[in-house]
């Protein structure tokens, strides 16, 4: 049964992407791997930080981050078929000793640990997690975001990426990324 439904989830995946599931008002829309690679470089991410995605789907953010930079990451997703998922992305990518994928509630975990935070939610979500960020993260840690700022906290870099992602549907779509870095 669970392979069945990893075979389900690469076919969408490797499909258009568009809205997989949705969890109390967050879509499941997985990020472009040209934005996942943009992110990482705008974090400046090195082998010693530790990548918490929030809302981490199939997991390509912290798989790429191992993969790539030999960064230790932590996923946190409340749909357990994507963590599934991801747990079996990571192993057969052979980083599964360097990243993790738990079900919790993103608002509710804890970060404290994170030198980087990686989040492509919500403006709702953000605002939220906000406080959050800015009480546990240290001196130094960055948080990038795809698409959606923090309302009431300037950021320190906005990219406009260049490319426009063009779909099948006739939608077109800029990406942004902000970044932030908790000062000390």
């Amino acid at each position: 049964m669970t392979s069945l439904l990893i075979l389900h989830l690469a076919f969408l995946l490797a499909s258009e992407p568009v809205p997989v599931h949705q969890l109390e008002e967050i879509p499941f829309l997985p990020t472009p791997m040209e934005v996942v690679d943009r992110m990482l470089e705008i974090a400046e991410v090195k082998q010693d930080d530790v990548i918490y995605d929030l809302g981490s789907g199939d997991g390509r953010i912290v798989i790429r981050a191992a993969k790539k930079y030999g960064a230790r990451g932590v996923g946190i997703e409340m749909d357990s078929w994507l963590v599934e998922f991801a747990r079996a992305k990571a192993q057969e990518e052979g980083v599964d000793h360097l990243v993790e994928f738990r079900i919790e509630d993103a608002l509710k975990v804890d970060i404290s640990q994170a030198t980087v935070v990686t989040l492509y939610m919500l403006p709702w979500f953000n605002e939220r997690m906000r406080p959050v960020l800015q009480k546990h993260l240290k001196p130094g840690a960055r948080i990038v975001a795809h698409d959606y700022d923090i309302e009431g906290w300037p950021a320190t870099k906005i990219e406009k990426l260049p490319e426009v992602e063009k779909r099948t549907d006739g939608y077109t779509h800029r990406h942004t990324i902000y970044l932030w870095r908790i000062g000390g």
